[in-house]
C-alpha cells in the first residue's frame, strides 16, 4: 500500500469483493483453503457468501464456473474474474480493476483495514515423499476430526472461534504445507504447536 505495507492475496481479494458486492448482492466469492478468516467475515459483511475451495488455479477456475461466481482467488495473489471479464487469472487486468477502485480517491491502506486483523504465520513447507505426504495428512483427518471442527476439502483445516490451523499436501511437489492464523500472537503459537506436537508423534 501507500506505507509499504504488503497486501496479501486475500486482503485484496476481499477489496475487489466490497466492490463486486455492490452490484452483485448474494454472490459467492471463491477463495481457497490458506486463506483468512478475515476474509470470510468481511464477505459475509458485505452480504456475500464465502466459498472455500481447493488450492489451484484450474480447480479455482472449474468451480468459479460451476458456482456462477462473479470472484476468486488464492493467497499467492491469482485473482478471478468473472465479472467484466473471462473468469481467468489475468494480473494486468486484477491491476488494473484495482486502479479503478483507487482513482475513487480511497487508500489501499483504508480499504485493507475493512478486514478483520489476524496474526498469521508464512506459508511453511516441509519436505517429505509424495507417498508419505498424503499418508500423514490423513492421519491427522483422522485425529483431528475426533475432537475439532475440521474442513477437508483440501488437507486439514482445523477451525476454531479464534483461528485456524491448516496442513495439506502440495499439488506438485513432495512437500507438506502449513499455515496458521489467531486472533492473538499467543493463541498462533498453541494453535501451531498443537499441530507440530502431532506431527512430531507420526
Amino acid at each position: 500500500d501507500e506505507n509499504g505495507e504488503i497486501i496479501w492475496g486475500d486482503v485484496l481479494l476481499a477489496i475487489y469483493a466490497d466492490k463486486i458486492l455492490k452490484k452483485t448482492p448474494g454472490a459467492k466469492i471463491i477463495f481457497e483453503v490458506k486463506c483468512s478468516k478475515g476474509l470470510i467475515q468481511r464477505i459475509e459483511a458485505l452480504g456475500g457468501i464465502p466459498l472455500m475451495y481447493k488450492t489451484g488455479h484450474s480447480l479455482i477456475k472449474a468451480k468459479m464456473k460451476a458456482e456462477h461466481s462473479p470472484l476468486a482467488g488464492e493467497m499467492s495473489g491469482h485473482i478471478f474474474f468473472a465479472d467484466r471479464y473471462y473468469g481467468f487469472d489475468d494480473a494486468i487486468y486484477a491491476g488494473l480493476r484495482l486502479l479503478e477502485i483507487l482513482s475513487e480517491g480511497v487508500t489501499l491502506s483504508s480499504l485493507a483495514e475493512k478486514v478483520p486483523k489476524y496474526f498469521a504465520t508464512p506459508e511453511i513447507r516441509i519436505e517429505t515423499t509424495d507417498e508419505k505426504k498424503f499418508e500423514i495428512v490423513e492421519k491427522l483427518k483422522t485425529y483431528f476430526k475426533k475432537s475439532y471442527k475440521v474442513i477437508d476439502i483440501d488437507g486439514v483445516r482445523v477451525d476454531f472461534a479464534d483461528g485456524w490451523g491448516l496442513i495439506r499436501p502440495s499439488n506438485t511437489q513432495p512437500v507438506l504445507v502449513l499455515r496458521f492464523e489467531a486472533k492473538t500472537k499467543q493463541r498462533l503459537e498453541e494453535i501451531r504447536d498443537l499441530f507440530f506436537d502431532k506431527l512430531g508423534e507420526l
